[in-house]
């Protein structure tokens, strides 16, 4: 029988809870701001949707760290690099072209945030050198 895991630091928790706003923001402005958009004009109500489950992903480390599964770290580093990968790449073909229309403007922007997000849990995997301690995920 193993222990359970100690509770998570302020710094982890407030990790934690920041992915659960962002998946919240993600959904309002990646999914309810455009149907509502695209039926206010008459309109599909899915014209201006781009599908993703990167939410329910963001909610699923978030739980993750607050509940601290063993795989939690793996996780972390996991998804944390794929998002900076990803988002990395992406700004680079948009900035070569930007287009600032309203949905592009809201997707830069979303992305800045998870893009900070996933930097921040990262840095938050790094182990810590003056004493070769983990960080707490």
């Amino acid at each position: 029988m193993t222990l359970p895991a100690p509770p998570p630091n302020a710094w982890i928790r407030f990790l934690a809870h920041l992915l659960f706003i962002l998946a919240a923001w993600t959904l309002f402005i990646k999914y309810l701001f455009p149907v509502g958009y695209a039926l206010a004009y008459g309109e599909p109500w899915a014209r201006y949707i781009y599908w993703d489950l990167w939410p329910l992903a963001h909610v699923w480390l978030g739980w993750a760290m607050l509940k601290r599964p063993r795989y939690t770290r793996a996780l972390a580093v996991g998804m944390s690099v794929i998002e900076i990968l990803i988002i990395g790449t992406l700004f680079v073909r948009f900035l070569n072209d930007p287009e600032w229309s309203i949905w592009r403007t809201n997707w830069f922007v979303n992305k800045v945030f998870v893009l900070t997000c996933f930097v921040l849990v990262l840095a938050a995997t790094v182990p810590i050198q003056k004493n070769l301690e983990e960080r707490p995920l």
